[in-house]
Formats: C-alpha cells, sequence, structure tokens
C-alpha cells in the first residue's frame, strides 16, 4: 500500500509497484482545483510533533542538538534540515531509473518538487530560470540547469566552453558570477536551528561548546557551494582522457567511466531475463534518487512524478503539518505563498505552521489550513491561474521538445518577460562532438532502461513495439561505437529481437495497430508545428537577430496566464510505428543487419596481439570446393561425418576455443553468443523461405550460412542449451531437405550454382566476425554444392543421421518427440531415395548388358546398396508407427527382387531359355515383400491408394510369374502337369489380387489383366486338351475349363473399349476350340450344332470390328483434315492407337475361318436335305449361308479393296448371319 503524506506509515520499497490512491478535490478561492498525492517512496522515519518553541527564543544560539544525527529524523536527517533547496542535476534521471515502468508511458513530468515551482512561478517572479528539458516517449524530465556553476567548471577544466561563448554573445555580454549575500546565509542559519529547535522537545537553547560556534555559518555555507559544484560530472570521453574535478572533494565525485557505463550489463539479454544496466553506476555520478520522497502528483490533468526533501511534521491534534519561519517585519508575499501552496499540496498536507520571529527572536505560532493559503493578507493569487500556467507550460514543451535524445534548454534572465528554449544537442554538435553535453550519456542510459523494461513486457502487448525500437534507436544516436561498445551491441541485439523470425507474416498487421495514435507510439523524427498566432505562436520571424537559434519563444510570460493560450500541437507520425516488413526475406534482413551493428561493436572492442588481418569486405570469401574424383564420394563423407559427430561430443565435455582471445564469461563473449545465434536463426528462416521458392541454391547458400554461424557459436559454448540443440537439428534437417531437391532437380543445376555463390557484403562482414573465432568448416560437408547426384543424395541423409544422432546423445528424443518424428521420417524417405537410385542404376546396367548371360559384380553391388537402404528405411518407418510409409518401402524392395529375377533370365535369342531357380528365388522374394506390405498396411481403410497399388504389383508379379512359366516352361526340370498346376495357381493369386470391380483410375488396367489371365488359362487348357491322349475325365474337365475361362476373358473384354484386337483373337481361339470339338463328333447332327455354336461366336465378334471401324474412320477424317500428318503417319500405326498389322491379320484368319465354317456348314446341311426331304427351316438357313458364302468369297478374291472397306462386308456378312441364328438353332435338335 502507498502512503498518503502527512501519514505515519512504513516506507515502501523504492519502484514497488503499487496502486495510487484518489486524491482529494481541493475549493480553494471559489476556484476547483483538482490535486492528489500518492507517495512511491519514502525514506523519512514516522512523523515526529514538532516542540513548540516558547516566546523570546532566540535563534540565533544554536540548540544542543544542531547539526548532529537523530532517531527522529533518521539518517536522512541532516540533508532534510539542512536543506538549501537547491535541486541537483541530473536528479530526475535518478527518479526515472528507479521508476522506470512510469517513464514514457503514465508521467509527463519527472522532477524534483522545487523545479516544478519555479516554472509555475514564472509569470510572478523576475528571478532568472535555466532548465535542461529531456523528452523520453510522452514524458518530460526537467533539471535545473545551473549556468553560472558550469561556467565556473568551465574556467577550471576548459569544458563547456562552446555554450560559454554562445551564452555571452546571446545574451549575457559581461557575464559574471554573483556572490550570494551575508544575509543569504545567516537566514539559512537560523533556518536550520529553528527546525533543530523545534524537534528538541524541550523548549529551550542549550548551550553549545565553544568549538561547535565556529560552525554557526561556515559549514552551511560550504556544504551549500561545494553540493552544486562537485555534483557535475565531467564530459563523456575515452578513460584516457578523463579528468577529475580537484575541487570535487565533498561529494566524492569520480569521472565517468566506462564502468559506469556499462558496469554490470546484462551481457545477453534475453527476452525473458533482460537484466538492466548499472547497478552501481548511477550512484556514483550523482544520478541516485536520493529525495526523501518520490510522489505521483496528479495536479488537474497532468501527472507529475516529483521528488520532495520538505519536512512534515506530526502527532497529536496536528498528524500532518508542514513548518515554516517568517520574519515578522517582511509580510508574505505572492511567490512565498504560492511557494507554500505547491509544496503542502505536492506532500498532501492539509496544514501550515508559521512561526513569527523578529530579529530572530520567537515572537508568536500561527496555523493557516492549505485550502487558506491563496487568500493570505498580501499573497493572494488565483490557483485557476497556477493551472492554466501549468498547462500552458506543459503544452509549450511537449510542442517544441520534440526529439528524443537532445537537450533542450529553457531560459529566462533575469528580469526579462522573454522565454526561450534552445536545442543544446544541435548548437553543441554544431561546435563541437556531442560528448561535450554531459546529459547525453544519462539520456543514453535513461533510453536503453525504459526500452529493457518495455522488452520485458513485450509479449504482453506488441504494441509498444514501435516504441521500443524509437527508444533504442534513438538511444544509438547518443552513443559512441569506441566509447560505449557494450551498450550498442546490446541495443541491436534488443532491436533484432524484436522481429519474430518464427512467426507468420500476418501477425505484422494485426497484433498491433500500424499507426497507433497514442502517447506510446512517438517518432524520433517529429517536426515542430506551429499554432497560429491566434492560440500563441511559437514562431520567431519577428524576433530580434539574436534569437534565432531558439527553437522557440515565449514573448510574454503573461501569456502563461490565459487559459489555454498555448496547446500542444504534438502530432503523431505514422514512421514512429514499428516497420511493416512485406515479406520474411525484408524482416530477416533487418535482423541480420542488427546483428552485424552488434557484432561490429563487440569486435572492436575486443583487443589481442597477434589478431587476424582485417578483412576487406569488398573481397568475397572464396567458396572452396573438392574435385569429386579426389573427394573419395561417399566414403569421404563418412570421414567427415565422423569427425563432426565426433567434434560434437566433445561440446558436451566443456571444450571450447575463441581464436579472438575473448574471455569466456565477459560481456563481449555473452553477447556475441547471443548475435550469432539469432543471425543464425534469421538464416535458418530465409532458408526456409527459399526453400518454399523453390530457390533451393539461394536456400543451400543460406542454410550454409546458418550452420557456419551454429559452427562459430559451437566453437566459443563451453556448454550447448537444449534448445540450441533442437534447433541445430532443424538446420541439418533443413540442410538435408534442400540438398534433396538439388538432386530431384538437376536440370537446373547451374542456375542454382549461380545462386549459391552469390554474396551480399552484409553476409560477408558477418563471415569475417565468425572467422575471428572459428574456421567456420565444421559443417563443410552438409553445405557444398555437389554436381554428382549420388553425394547429394548421400549428403542428404548423412544430415538428417546427424540430426538424429544429436537428439540421441543430448537426450532430446522424448522432450521433443515431434522433432523425433520428422527426423526418423525424413531419413526413411532419404533412404528410399537412395534405394531408388541404386535400384534404377541396376536396371540401366542391366539392360546395357547385352551379350553377357551372367550377372555382372556391379550389378551385385548396387542391388546390396539398395536393399540396405530399403531395409534401413523400413526400420525408420517402423519405428515410429508409420504402416504407410514401410508398406511403400516393403514395395519397393518387392520390386528391387523382380528386377533381381530379370537380371537372371537368359538372352531372348536362345531358343532353349527356360524359366531358372533364380527368377523363380526372387519373385517368390518380391511375392513376401508385397505381402509384407500388405500386412504393415492390415486392410485398405488405412491408405486406399497405398493398398490398392500393392495389390496391382502384387497380382502382377504373380502374373509375370505365371506367364514365364507357360512361355519358358522348366520342362528339363519339371513335369508338364506339375508346371500347368503352378502356372494355375499363380494366375489364380494374380486374379485374387487383381480388383476389377473397384471403380478407380487402376480399374480398366485390371479388368485387362484379369481378361488376359482368363484367356491365358483357357489357351492352356485348350492346349492340354489337344495335346492330351487317354484320361476322358481329365480331357473333359479340362474341356470345361477351358470353355469357362474362354467365357470370362470374353464378357471383360466386351467391358473395354480400347481392346478389340484382343477380343477379336479370343474369339477366334474360341472358334479353334468349337473346330477341334467338331473333328472328334461323328453325327451330323452334333456336328451341325458345334458348327452353328462357331457361327454365332464368329457374330458375337461384330462389336470388335465396329469398335475397329470407328477407329478408322476416326483416322480417316484426321488424314482429310491434315494431309501433312497424314503422310507421316506410317501403314502399320493410326494415330488412335490401332495396330493395322494385327488387324490385318487377325481379319485374315477370321476370313479363312468364316469361310470354312460356311462351307462345313453347306455340305452338311445338303447332305441333310437329301436325306429328309421337304422344305424346313434348314433350308432358309442354308439358303442364306449360300449367299453369305458367295459374297465373301468375291470379297477376298479383291485384292484392291481397303481394310475400311473388307471390315465393312464382314459387318454386313455378320449381320445376315445374325438373322438366321434363332433359325439355325430352332432347326436342329
Amino acid at each position: 500500500m502507498e502512503e498518503l503524506c502527512g501519514v505515519g506509515a512504513a516506507a515502501p520499497l523504492r519502484g514497488d509497484a503499487e496502486e495510487p490512491k484518489q486524491g482529494s478535490v481541493l475549493f480553494l478561492g471559489g476556484n476547483e482545483v483538482k490535486s492528489s498525492a500518492v507517495v512511491k517512496y519514502s525514506s523519512a522515519p514516522p512523523q515526529a510533533a514538532f516542540a513548540r518553541l516558547q516566546e523570546k527564543t532566540d535563534l540565533k544560539l544554536p540548540p544542543a542538538n544542531w547539526l548532529r544525527e537523530s532517531a527522529k529524523l533518521g539518517p536522512a536527517g541532516t540533508t532534510i534540515l539542512g536543506n538549501n533547496k537547491k535541486s541537483k542535476p541530473f536528479s530526475s534521471f535518478g527518479m526515472a531509473y528507479d521508476f522506470i515502468d512510469s517513464v514514457g508511458n503514465d508521467v509527463d513530468v519527472v522532477s524534483d518538487s522545487e523545479n516544478i515551482k519555479k516554472l509555475l512561478k514564472i509569470p510572478y517572479s523576475k528571478s532568472h530560470v535555466s532548465m535542461a528539458v529531456h523528452r523520453i516517449g510522452r514524458t518530460l524530465l526537467l533539471d535545473e540547469l545551473d549556468i553560472q556553476e558550469l561556467f565556473m567548471r568551465s574556467s577550471q577544466t576548459g569544458d563547456w566552453t562552446w555554450l560559454k561563448e554562445f551564452y555571452q554573445r546571446l545574451i549575457d555580454q559581461k557575464w559574471q558570477r554573483k556572490k550570494k549575500s551575508k544575509e543569504h546565509w545567516y537566514q539559512k542559519a537560523i533556518l536550520s536551528k529553528f527546525l533543530y529547535y523545534s524537534i528538541n522537545g524541550d523548549g529551550a537553547a542549550q548551550p553549545v561548546p565553544s568549538t561547535s560556534k565556529q560552525h554557526q555559518e561556515g559549514p552551511v555555507s560550504g556544504e551549500s557551494d561545494e553540493a552544486g559544484r562537485s555534483s557535475w560530472p565531467a564530459p563523456f570521453e575515452m578513460p584516457s582522457s578523463l579528468s577529475e574535478d580537484p575541487g570535487a572533494s565533498n561529494q566524492g565525485s569520480v569521472p565517468l567511466e566506462p564502468s559506469y557505463i556499462v558496469g554490470h550489463v546484462a551481457s545477453a539479454p534475453k527476452e525473458q531475463n533482460l537484466t538492466t544496466l548499472f547497478n552501481d553506476g548511477e550512484n556514483s555520478q550523482g544520478l541516485k534518487n536520493d529525495f526523501v520522497r518520490n510522489i505521483l502528483w496528479t495536479f488537474e490533468d497532468i501527472h507529475m512524478l516529483v521528488g520532495s526533501n520538505m519536512p512534515i511534521f506530526g502527532g497529536g491534534r496536528y498528524p500532518a503539518v508542514s513548518l515554516r519561519l517568517r520574519d515578522n517585519n517582511k509580510p508574505i508575499n505572492v511567490l512565498t505563498g504560492i511557494d507554500y501552496w505547491l509544496d503542502n499540496l505536492i506532500c498532501n498536507v492539509p496544514e501550515l505552521v508559521m512561526c513569527f520571529h523578529v530579529n530572530g527572536i520567537v515572537q508568536k505560532y500561527e496555523m493557516i489550513k492549505t485550502e487558506d493559503i491563496p487568500n493570505l493578507e498580501n499573497s493572494n493569487f488565483s490557483t485557476k491561474v497556477i493551472k492554466d500556467i501549468a498547462q500552458n507550460i506543459l503544452s509549450f514543451l511537449k510542442s517544441n521538445c520534440t526529439k528524443e535524445g537532445h537537450t533542450y534548454w529553457l531560459f529566462k534572465a533575469s528580469g526579462s518577460d522573454i522565454v526561450k528554449l534552445y536545442d543544446l544537442t544541435t548548437l553543441c554538435e554544431e561546435t563541437e562532438d556531442k560528448y561535450q553535453n554531459p546529459f547525453t550519456m544519462p539520456v543514453a542510459i535513461l533510453l536503453y532502461k525504459v526500452a529493457c523494461n518495455m522488452m520485458l513486457k513485450k509479449n504482453q502487448n506488441k504494441k509498444h513495439y514501435g516504441t521500443i525500437r524509437t527508444l533504442l534507436l534513438n538511444c544509438l544516436k547518443l552513443l559512441d561505437n569506441g566509447r560505449h561498445p557494450q551498450i550498442i551491441a546490446s541495443a541491436n541485439y534488443m532491436l533484432s529481437e524484436l522481429f519474430q523470425l518464427d512467426e507468420p507474416k500476418k501477425e505484422d498487421s494485426t497484433d498491433f495497430p500500424i499507426n497507433g495514435n497514442s502517447d506510446e507510439s512517438y517518432s524520433e523524427e517529429e517536426e515542430e508545428m506551429p499554432d497560429s498566432d491566434e492560440n500563441g505562436s511559437y514562431s520567431n520571424s519577428s524576433d530580434p537577430p539574436d534569437d534565432n537559434k531558439a527553437v522557440a519563444i515565449i514573448k510574454s510570460v503573461g501569456e502563461l496566464s490565459v487559459p489555454e493560450k498555448y496547446k500542444s500541437v504534438h502530432r503523431i507520425r505514422p514512421s514512429c510505428a514499428f516497420p511493416v516488413c512485406h515479406g520474411t526475406e525484408e524482416r530477416c534482413r533487418l535482423v541480420l543487419n542488427y546483428v552485424l551493428e552488434g557484432l561490429k561493436s563487440v569486435d572492436s572492442s575486443v583487443k589481442k596481439e597477434g589478431d587476424l588481418p582485417a578483412a576487406d569486405p569488398s573481397t568475397p570469401i572464396p567458396l572452396k570446393y573438392e574435385d569429386e574424383s579426389t573427394s573419395g564420394g561417399p566414403e569421404c563423407l563418412e570421414k567427415q561425418m565422423a569427425l563432426f559427430l565426433d567434434k560434437m561430443g566433445s561440446f558436451q565435455k566443456g571444450k571450447h576455443c575463441s581464436q579472438s582471445g575473448m574471455i569466456p564469461g565477459s560481456w563481449q563473449y555473452k553477447m556475441k553468443l547471443q548475435l550469432i545465434l539469432k543471425s543464425s536463426k534469421a538464416y535458418y528462416v530465409l532458408s526456409d523461405a527459399a526453400m518454399i521458392l523453390q530457390k533451393y541454391g539461394r536456400a543451400l547458400r543460406y542454410i550454409k550460412l546458418a550452420l557456419q554461424c551454429h559452427d562459430t557459436y559451437c566453437c566459443l559454448c563451453a556448454s550447448m542449451l537444449p534448445e540450441v540443440l533442437v534447433f541445430l537439428c532443424q538446420c541439418l534437417t533443413l540442410c538435408g531437405d534442400i540438398q534433396l531437391m538439388l538432386a530431384q532437380n538437376a536440370n537446373n543445376r547451374a542456375a542454382y550454382l549461380e545462386e549459391y555463390n552469390y554474396q551480399t557484403k552484409e553476409d560477408q562482414e558477418i563471415l569475417h566476425s565468425l572467422h575471428r573465432e572459428s574456421r567456420c568448416q565444421v559443417f563443410a560437408w552438409a553445405t557444398d554444392l555437389s554436381t554428382d547426384l549420388e553425394c547429394q543424395l548421400s549428403v542428404s541423409c548423412k544430415c538428417y543421421e546427424a540430426a538424429y544422432e544429436i537428439l540421441l546423445f543430448s537426450n532430446l528424443k522424448n522432450q521433443n518427440p515431434e522433432q523425433h518424428i520428422q527426423v526418423l521420417k525424413r531419413m526413411g524417405n532419404i533412404r528410399n531415395e537412395i534405394g531408388v537410385f541404386y535400384m534404377n542404376q541396376a536396371a540401366a546396367v542391366q539392360t546395357e548388358r547385352l551379350g553377357n548371360k551372367n550377372v555382372s559384380t556391379t550389378e551385385q553391388q548396387l542391388w546390396k546398396k539398395s536393399f540396405s537402404c530399403f531395409e534401413e528405411g523400413i526400420q525408420n518407418f517402423e519405428s515410429i508407427d508409420d504402416a504407410t510409409n514401410a508398406a511403400l518401402l516393403l514395395c519397393n524392395t518387392g520390386r528391387l527382387m523382380r528386377i533381381c529375377a530379370q537380371a537372371h533370365c537368359a538372352t531372348e535369342g536362345d531358343f532353349k531359355r527356360e524359366f531358372s531357380p533364380e527368377e523363380a528365388l526372387y519373385y517368390n522374394k518380391a511375392v513376401d515383400y508385397y505381402l509384407k506390405a500388405l500386412r504393415s498396411l492390415g486392410k485398405r481403410d488405412v491408405h486406399p491408394a497405398v493398398w490398392d497399388s500393392v495389390n496391382w504389383e502384387l497380382s502382377t508379379t504373380y502374373f509375370t510369374m505365371a506367364t514365364l512359366q507357360q512361355d519358358y516352361a522348366p520342362l528339363s526340370r519339371k513335369a508338364q502337369e506339375q508346371i500347368e498346376k503352378e502356372v494355375s495357381e499363380a494366375m489364380k493369386k494374380s486374379l485374387k489380387y487383381c480388383d476389377v470391380d473397384t471403380v478407380s483410375a487402376r480399374q480398366p488396367l485390371c479388368q485387362y489383366r484379369a481378361a488376359t489371365i482368363h484367356h491365358r488359362l483357357a489357351s492352356m487348357y485348350h492346349s492340354c486338351l489337344r495335346n492330351q491322349v487317354g484320361d476322358e475325365h481329365l480331357r473333359k474337365q479340362h474341356r470345361v475349363l477351358a470353355d469357362l475361362h474362354y467365357s470370362k476373358a470374353v464378357r471383360l473384354f466386351q467391358l473395354l473399349k480400347d481392346a478389340p484386337c484382343e477380343f477379336l483373337r479370343v474369339q477366334l481361339e474360341r472358334v479353334a476350340f468349337a473346330e477341334f470339338q467338331m473333328a472328334s463328333q461323328n453325327s451330323s447332327a452334333g456336328k451341325l450344332k458345334t458348327l452353328f455354336g462357331a457361327l454365332d461366336i464368329m457374330v458375337k465378334a461384330k462389336g470388335a470390328f465396329q469398335l475397329i471401324r470407328k477407329e478408322l474412320v476416326a483416322e480417316s477424317e484426321q488424314k482429310s483434315k491434315d494431309k501433312s500428318s497424314a503422310e507421316n503417319v506410317s501403314p502399320n500405326d493410326s494415330p488412335t492407337g490401332l495396330n493395322k498389322e494385327e488387324v490385318l491379320k487377325l481379319l485374315s484368319i477370321f476370313e479363312s475361318r468364316m469361310s470354312f465354317l460356311l462351307l462345313q456348314s453347306i455340305k452338311l446341311l445338303t447332305s441333310t436335305k437329301k436325306k429328309i426331304g421337304g422344305i424346313n427351316e434348314e433350308e432358309v438357313v442354308l439358303k442364306t449361308n449360300k449367299q453369305v458364302y458367295s459374297l465373301l468369297l468375291r470379297a477376298t478374291a479383291n485384292k484392291s479393296t481397303t481394310l475400311l472397306e473388307r471390315i465393312e462386308v464382314i459387318l454386313n456378312l455378320l449381320e445376315q448371319l445374325a438373322q438366321n441364328n434363332e433359325a439355325s438353332n430352332g432347326g436342329i435338335q
């Protein structure tokens, strides 16, 4: 809980987050003024009751406790009672450091209460005003700028000469330091003694030892004089040129050294743990917050963080009062009244106790309520006017002090009505370097601290990103790399952290507003936009020539009393918002730019003899390539991989080395680690983006840079964090993906090589920084662009293996299951790719091997490599329960076995060719692998496409085995019956796995395969029937089976619209089968029935001829459309894929068999007619057959008819025969 001033409560810790209490509304002089005060921090002890002094007490005599520590006052007692009301320079910075949360956002002004009072009294006072103003976000920091003290220092050290010259030239031609009068020191002495009397308790003056009398005036004077002089730090220079103020002895002032700047800096600020700069640094330079109270004072709509040392007394009837001493002969004036009123408002003290004296002799006491102070006699003032003055001054300053990091000087000369505002930073840069301004460093530190504080909360509200970026950029503008490398490196790292590399692109436009209309989104480039004259002009166009250096001028202090005379015209510019990156590459490039600046700062601060020679950024780093013939290919890769894993293992043992000589644990060491890791992540994201765009050469270049960064990180880091190892796995995995894509897209190799060799200047400079620490060659094996396909595939595989090994030996497998699964999937996939590569190579070698019957050693080696890859890939997929991919690899293994089987067959020219045992062995192995694939899937629902594919391959294998056994029967080893049995079984198994019913793209193929199997089985049984003698039961069985399979083959071929020749061939074989049956028949009736059945089969072949005619007509139309193309068509092929030679051959056979059947039917019908006599249906059939036979003979005799005409004739004849089918069936019983 916070403490309301005047209530004795335990003081909260400085900087504690506290909820402010609602302040009271005061009604003073009929004017309503809203004021509330909340104590954020207090070091004062509980209020002590003041002792009312007896009349005639002589304040010129010192009390016994004078200038001694008191329990009632606490350790700050002498500070409170001896306070000379002189504000220390940089006092606002000390408060800002302690209450960093308030700076930039919630508070309008941070200052000493004395400065606030001085500003609000400007229209009433003739005294001079000199203040330094700084802007941090929407907050203004006000500090007294004691020009006289500065010029005293200038005369001793030679510093600030530029400001002294400017002051003398434009403001006061004859400057001289004014000495304070004896009366001034006299009044301070009796005030000090009065306050000590007031806490003494007995109300009596006690004599003190004579030795202390000499301190009556001296100590007070000396203390005050030295305090102000010694609190100014030296200008900010290199340590070698730092100078101490010889007079700065009382406060222990020390020159500002780099330890002040970077004392205990967070050398590696992280998102979760951004350690603040300076634990002790600010306390060594008078930048500490030494106020007794820090109060959050709200005056109307102005929020101020104010420091106050006013003594507050309490107890008894008066819980909180302020105590004042006044000369009875001097009435209270307006300035004193405003002073007392504001002090009580700021500290929320309700009453004022006034002690009047004459020449140091106490006369009387008077109690005055705070709200009555504005109405005192001779001190009457309007509180509303004070409110207007406050609002006008704040508006004036906010409108003109727009540049962060700049020091503005608000100046009013004694007796003058003109208030001027100068930009000292600009004036300083025009004359000397900016580090002659002593405010430069404290402002830079404060900007950095506010940014650090906001970075800790950046995930809570991303709208602050623009603000953080602006703070850091303005901080960097104030710093010199040679003097402050650590802050520069840290600020650049934080700037790079603002860009979230792993977030989607849309976050730039959706998560926070692009152009925020709040004071949090200010710009470092705001322009001053003067009001019109009616609203109080800031323009100095009509001012005398000596005012041309002023940023803005208040022409008369009387204007400040006019309500809303000055309105804040501070404009929020869109440029302050967080930059919108229009792509991943742009975002990463910004990150890398900040990282590079950070690396430069770190490297410049590391000095070591024998350092690497300075590299020329314009000279590209040579890319080393090795000839594939000398590198040894995969064997050499194995050695490099082993070395890499050995090195990775050494990281776990805590080994590290740095070529530049950085000391482990130093800020350079920690910061460089963070910067290198950030650059590695940026390059990884760039590589991933290039991969998506299929720019594989660029992707490989970026992943090479990412891994080179990682290599340097590994050289520096004593122990690898788990998240860093996981990131390394991701990099290696992506590198493997890129190498695989390069292997699969070999046609664009020249373009990829060009992309790979290109380098930006930024990338070169980052590489030079990396080379200061390591050779960056650990990952060279993974990132070279090879021209050999096998090498690319091997490198890809090794990348995945390396990633997997890292996950294994670092025990990250269980913590990162998703990463583990992805790596294993990729390992399985690349091993499948390599296995297919070797398998295709083996098939190519086999094709080239024409004359040599024996299998070559090369082929066998390729088979072994391919099989080994498939086997390892299957294990990878099975280990993660990926049944589908395991089935695909088993399927590929089956295909490899079939290639092995094909390699063992004899040459085609050998007429003794037989189906060999080796072929049978490998085909059976292929079958085993296909069956394993089906078992792996379990059921079709798991993956229908893969299931169908495996079934088809299995069906094909059985079909190939059966066909080879049928066509090249191993009669030397097996009996015919056994061969027929094996062929029959293989064909049936092929049919089993040939799905003709499921509608799919493969259905026509399955139907064709099934039709072919039935055709082959029918032919086999037909052949058995022809060659078999004896066993009648077996003959009958073969006859039934042949007829059955012919019927099934016909039915399936009829479903297909693109196999007329196959359909015709089956029908002709059925006719031949009928002729064979007819030859064994004796009765005429039986023969006639068989003949009519055969003719019926021929009639049913009409569909095949119709398809052939359709294709021939289409071909003819195509020829007529394009004669030129017709010349290029060979006579045996048609554009529709019809084999004309095959058609002619089948047509001739068809005409021959049809002629034979018609002739035989005519003969049989004629002989039957002679025997029976009479007219019946057979005569009609006979007449039709004779007519058809006649037409057929004429057509076949005409050699000039075209193929299409011959088919038309056949179709016509078949139509005639079809009409007599029923008659023939009915006539012959």
